[in-house]
């Protein structure tokens, strides 16, 4: 069973993602904050992260910046959700080391199709 590790500081969101994904057969990690969810991929490497941008704290896009900088961690598939949708919120995400970026509110009808890509 694929597991993603989704780090999120809204609990709604977060319940949202498990529901959808875990119909797919997706397990779902979750992290509140970008700390927490850097040292949940250290312990046990999920084979996808969903990151949040915006947070308390550090933000998705340094924390993504974290994860390419750690050894263990570099080559995880990162893919920004977030509700920055504005023109060139797409190309930060992936210039900060994202490998791709869904806007949110997410699709419930292709939003575990988006993420099984992201999988393979």
């Amino acid at each position: 069973m694929p597991r993603v590790l989704y780090i999120e500081d809204e609990p709604n969101n977060r319940m949202l993602v498990r529901r959808i994904l875990m119909i797919e057969g997706i397990d779902v990690d979750e992290a509140d904050n970008a700390v927490t969810g850097i040292e949940m991929a250290l312990a046990d490497p999920p084979d996808l992260i969903l990151m949040d941008v915006s947070m308390p704290g550090m933000d998705g896009l340094t924390a993504t910046g974290e994860i390419r900088n750690t050894p263990q961690i570099a080559n995880l598939p990162i893919v920004a959700l977030t509700a920055n949708a504005m023109e060139g919120d797409r190309e930060r995400a992936l210039d900060a080391g994202c490998d791709g970026y869904i806007a949110k509110p997410i699709d419930v009808d292709t939003f575990a199709d988006q993420v099984i890509s992201y999988l393979r």
